[in-house]
């Protein structure tokens, strides 16, 4: 929750470990041994985005091919793009 919560207003590749362990109370060292890569945890935030609805995210995923956010379905892709739509983000 703490991973997905950074990255609703960012971009979510670049939420560091450190990051996600300050906002969630723990150490860095629990977020790696959970986590391991960076590819790992931007796998793991866009499972649980995906999972969750997390539309901003998605939408992230989608404008760099992410495979995680090509596996949502297609309503909810269309949902995220329908995000930036109304949000006016480019």
């Amino acid at each position: 929750k703490a991973a997905l919560d950074l990255s609703e207003g960012r971009d979510y590749t670049r939420v560091t470990r450190n990051e996600i362990a300050e906002a969630a109370g723990v150490v860095g060292s629990v977020i790696h041994q959970q986590f391991g890569t960076m590819a790992k945890r931007r796998r793991a935030i866009m499972r649980a985005a995906v999972k969750e609805g997390r539309l901003s995210i998605i939408a992230q995923g989608l404008a760099v091919k992410d495979p995680q956010a090509l596996k949502a379905s297609p309503e909810l892709r269309a949902k995220a793009v329908q995000f930036l739509v109304d949000n006016n983000v480019s």
